[in-house]
């Protein structure tokens, strides 16, 4: 990394040997991907005991010493958890004086270099390599920075700490810390202080090795952002029983490199017991796993990857070594010994059939929520796939927000509730895309919505959401802005798709509250079945979520809306042309205001669907001429005859039945 002059190589250095071989730089460097339930496999060693479980080799035997003290701590270590003891069940702390810190030696060096670590000083050198090599992580503390003793407890709302990463932290009060009678000195399991770290003029230090929570670690870790290796092995589960020997092969690594008089070991906590006895019959291997392992063979196995008990008998008592917390039971001891006998032995066998076709992959509710994707993205609208989480003052403006949607372990701070519907996820991608000059948007997703915490409270909805304006501008015509007919045609249209009949359907005015409460209505079927909701956006809602375009959205819950009845037979469409001329008639007809004009355009069909073919609404006035709290609605009929043509008598007895039907269901009156 220093490129300021000119590299000094050996004069032993042979010409034309490859610089990286004469820099010892030549050394194979493999990256492994380690699954979260394998927290043994994060040191080489663990690594190594599989490789030579499996053949690869043989696992030398790590024979640690204990180190006896010379003189008794001065510094103490008290656990101050009350109700949370499992933060911190064991922390050991040994004092070491007179040591000498500076370099760290060649060897442990290039180890720490291969793997893209930079070398600080051999103390926290050690500590680095012991986290890597037996997955140990360890703390070491600058004893003239401790006042005091030291105290693991939970920390104090406002406490900060000067992390060694070159941030400030302000901790909450639910953080597990190391501190003494100044304040907060480390991070438990994640990260030291600034005000405690060893340095090239350290002399006296306090060596930790502890014990952390898994799930109190990375709940810390993602609510503060700080990622580290001490971090990364705990939340996954450090090895109970390895707390002893790690402090001791740390002792033995600092007088060897450093000097030094060691004290007496400082013992606060036990370790948790986690011994435990699994039944395992040696053939379910065969049964599980599809091939057949000579229970020798799988003695062997399991020995070799530190399993104990009794391997006598065809029903075993396994009990798993303290390492590997992920063995939970039969299953996960046959996984063991079939992974390590090989995955590719076990032979490929046919499922059986019960019959000679396939059964549908899908339901029927599956495919027509794919068919509906490709009629939403045929309207022009594009796809989104966005998160089930959002955060809770988002959800709480949707009518969401419970405790007990919200979610203990959050993947970030703002993304911490489960979420009512998708809808405020697209309106923040609008909003997103708005503030990049992207004004006309057209977005849908189908997608989870939760309303409770039951199986029933997750519901599967179809939103849809159009930003900005309906056409654009032009020299011809003006441009319009998008509004709630938009959403309601979208929503019509759809339903209309899914095999229900516009006509059929209720429109209310009863939206929820992040609907504009003038410009939305409410979708149904019958008196109490609610296919959805459609409408203008409610202003706060847009303010909230910093979207500043006119915006209309949809929702349709598509588990309420009923399926197709099978088709028993095979129905050819009929094709029926009209042969009479049709007759078309204009009403007025003047309602109260608060008169939905579905129920007058309902009432004026049901007058008689036979003969009626079409009715449209072609003017909506109000004001000036009209009573108070009325407006006057007007309405093109179509009567379409199909075997005579209807006589001036007929048609004014239509029309007289139509206005009768209307006037008893709206309680208007047909306008003068």
């Amino acid at each position: 990394d220093d490129h300021e002059g000119i590299l000094e190589l050996p004069v032993t250095a042979e010409l034309g040997v490859p610089i990286a071989q004469v820099l010892h730089l030549d050394d194979p460097v493999i990256e492994i991907a380690v699954t979260p339930d394998r927290a043994d496999c994060l040191g080489v060693r663990g690594i190594a005991r599989d490789l030579a479980a499996y053949g690869l080799g043989a696992l030398r035997p790590k024979e640690i010493r204990a180190w006896p003290g010379g003189f008794v701590s001065p510094i103490k270590v008290t656990l101050d958890l009350g109700d949370a003891a499992a933060a911190c069940p064991l922390f050991l702390g040994r004092y070491i004086r007179n040591l000498r810190n500076g370099p760290s030696p060649d060897w442990l060096k290039q180890r720490l270099e291969s793997i893209g670590l930079r070398p600080i000083s051999v103390l926290v050198d050690i500590t680095n390599f012991l986290t890597f090599d037996l997955n140990r992580p360890l703390h070491v503390f600058d004893a003239i920075g401790i006042r005091g003793d030291l105290h693991v407890r939970m920390s104090k709302e406002g406490e900060t700490l000067s992390a060694l990463n070159g941030r400030e932290y302000t901790l909450d009060n639910a953080t597990t810390v190391i501190a003494d009678s100044t304040g907060v000195l480390s991070l438990g399991g994640i990260m030291g202080g600034v005000s405690s770290s060893v340095t090239e003029a350290t002399t006296d230090v306090f060596l930790e090795a502890a014990l952390f929570d898994p799930l109190r670690t990375a709940r810390t870790g993602r609510k503060l952002q700080i990622n580290s290796d001490a971090r990364f092995r705990f939340e996954r589960g450090i090895d109970p029983g390895f707390v002893f020997d790690g402090i001791e092969e740390a002792t033995r690594l600092i007088v060897e490199l450093c000097g030094g008089e060691i004290s007496d070991v400082v013992v606060a906590g036990a370790a948790p017991d986690v011994s435990r006895s699994i039944p395992f019959r040696t053939a379910r291997v065969a049964a599980l796993g599809g091939v057949d392992v000579a229970p020798t063979e799988s003695r062997r196995i399991l020995t070799s990857l530190g399993f104990t008990g009794s391997m006598t008998d065809e029903e075993w008592s396994v009990i798993p070594p303290s390492w590997r917390g992920d063995i939970g039971g039969e299953a996960c001891v046959v996984e063991e010994v079939l992974r390590i006998y090989g995955y590719d032995k076990i032979p490929v066998a046919a499922p059986a059939r019960s019959a000679a076709l396939p059964s549908l992959a899908v339901t029927p509710a599956q495919a027509r929520t794919s068919q509906l994707r490709r009629f939403l993205a045929s309207r022009g609208m594009t796809e989104a796939v966005t998160p089930s989480f959002l955060s809770r003052p988002q959800a709480e403006l949707f009518g969401g927000g419970a405790e007990k949607l919200r979610l203990v372990n959050a993947i970030s701070s703002d993304l911490d509730q489960m979420r009512p519907t998708p809808l405020p996820n697209l309106v923040s991608a609008a909003a997103r895309n708005a503030a990049r000059a992207i004004d006309d948007i057209a977005l849908f997703e189908i997608g989870p919505g939760y309303w409770d915490d039951t199986a029933l409270g997750q519901v599967l909805i179809a939103c849809g959401l159009r930003v900005g304006q309906r056409t654009e501008r032009s020299w011809r015509n003006a441009s319009r802005a998008i509004d709630a007919f938009d959403a309601k045609a979208d929503a019509l249209a759809a339903l209309s798709f899914l095999g229900l009949s516009p006509e059929g359907v209720q429109i209310e005015r009863s939206a929820p509250a992040w609907y504009h409460p003038g410009r939305s209505g409410t979708l149904k079927l019958g008196p109490k079945v609610v296919l959805g909701y459609f409408g203008a956006l409610h202003p706060k809602v847009q303010d909230a979520l910093d979207l500043d375009a006119p915006a209309a959205a949809f929702e349709l819950f598509l588990d309420a809306i009923p399926l197709p009845k099978a088709k028993t037979g095979r129905a050819w469409p009929k094709l029926n042309l009209a042969t009479l001329q049709p007759v078309r008639r204009d009403f007025a007809f003047l309602i109260g205001d608060t008169v939905p004009m579905a129920s007058l355009i309902k009432a004026a069909r049901s007058a008689d669907p036979a003969l009626i073919s079409d009715i449209k609404l072609f003017d909506v006035y109000r004001g000036k001429g009209l009573p108070e709290a009325t407006i006057s609605i007007a309405i093109a009929v179509t009567l379409q005859p199909t075997d005579h043509t209807l006589t001036d008598a007929e048609i004014e007895a239509v029309s007289a039945k139509l206005v009768d039907a209307v006037t008893k269901a709206t309680g208007g009156s047909l306008r003068a």
